[in-house]
């Protein structure tokens, strides 16, 4: 009796020294990629945000990786779907925390990237969206973007078409239930007074009642508004755009970012669309140096296909992150809240000359540089 507890306490020993050392060995595994994350819609309604934001983002992974790497390691990059949904977003969130992110871009959209930045601030994970835009976002000292914040994206409107006497009667459409929409819809309207503009009609709508908007449209046509506003997503504004035609209202129809994608939607008469103007940071015709040779790869890699905003502010911020690591002398051994502490302290000292401008990022997360304009032009986005 006595052998066979002895020999049961030895073998009891024996396999706590393998766990013990087996535990040993995988907190001495040393990471020699960097790994960042995505998270974003790559299916559903805002799908061409987070297939745009894929693709920039591994054109210059792959750039970076073919020049040397950063700091002379490789990177590696992984996307998770969260279909712009803000439940399925920490799913994704766990997931690439299992495969080892150690930084993140992303979510892609508003909701989403809400509800990310609470988990990221618990794991001291370092975010930068690249188009995140509801303050939330970035409600962390881990947390910055590349886009601006909605609002930002409703003033500088109310500034753009004030500054170019664009209309003096301002109705709007907005989603009330969406903190994107009802974030820029309110800085819009308090921005406008003060550039002589007047709302006229504000006429709003949920994610339970998005497809009929003629009650709207008439209201904003009844108002006398010279122009439309619609700080909404691409989809919703296809559907606008198509039955305001259908009841001869015909205004200048002014939006933010949210509006880049419309001219891919499925069956949608892109004549419609002609006049469109929004704010965005990219333009593909600038006649740059850097726009022109993404462009170019880009449409070599994908098809001939014309980038839009989110594959440029993806772009914009996979070379930030670079430019932050190098600053800060990150190396891919160090853990994920090490990581952070670094490029939380080196995005504020940075200049990035990006494609969506000449880039620096306040302690706050935000970034400063120029709005643009777009218009959209026989089916293109012409530069304003």
């Amino acid at each position: 009796m006595k052998k066979v507890l002895k020999k049961t306490l030895s073998l009891a020993l024996v396999a706590m020294l393998a766990v013990s050392s087996l535990a040993g060995c995988k907190k001495e595994e040393k990471s020699d990629v960097f790994k960042i994350g995505l998270s974003g819609p790559l299916t559903g309604g805002a799908a061409a945000y987070g297939d745009a934001v894929k693709k920039g983002a591994q054109l210059a992974v792959e750039e970076i990786n073919a020049n040397g790497g950063i700091n002379g390691y490789q990177v590696e990059m992984k996307m998770e779907d969260d279909e712009h949904d803000a439940e399925k977003a920490i799913n994704a969130y766990n997931s690439l925390k299992d495969w080892g992110m150690q930084m993140m871009v992303g979510a892609v959209t508003s909701a989403p990237c809400i509800a990310i930045e609470g988990e990221a601030v618990n794991d001291n994970l370092f975010l930068l969206t690249p188009s995140g835009t509801a303050v939330d976002c970035i409600s962390g000292d881990n947390a910055f973007r590349v886009c601006f914040s909605d609002p930002t994206q409703g003033a500088k409107s109310a500034e753009y078409i004030g500054q170019k006497n664009i209309a003096k009667k301002v109705a709007v459409i907005y989603d009330s239930s969406d903190p994107y929409s009802s974030g820029i819809y309110e800085s819009f309207k308090a921005e406008s007074t003060s550039r002589g503009i007047t709302v006229v009609a504000a006429e709003a709508f949920t994610a339970d009642s998005k497809t009929d908007f003629k009650v709207q449209l008439q209201k904003a046509k009844d108002s006398g508004a010279e122009l439309l506003f619609l700080p909404i997503y691409y989809q919703e504004a296809s559907l606008i755009l198509k039955q305001a035609n259908e009841i001869g209202y015909k205004p200048i129809i002014f939006g933010c970012d949210g509006l880049d994608g419309i001219l891919g939607v499925e069956n949608f008469d892109k004549s419609l669309a002609e006049g469109v103007m929004l704010l965005t940071p990219f333009a593909a015709d600038e006649q740059n140096a850097a726009t022109q040779s993404f462009v170019k790869k880009y449409a070599e890699k994908y098809n001939n296909e014309v980038p839009m905003q989110f594959a440029a502010d993806a772009y914009d911020a996979v070379y930030a992150i670079k430019a932050a690591i190098e600053k800060a002398n990150v190396t891919p051994d160090m853990d994920v809240s090490e990581i952070c502490d670094a490029l939380k302290v080196a995005m504020t000292q940075i200049t990035l000359d990006g494609l969506t401008g000449t880039i620096t990022w306040s302690s706050n997360g935000e970034p400063n540089k120029e709005p643009k304009a777009v218009t959209i032009v026989n089916g293109e986005y012409k530069a304003n």
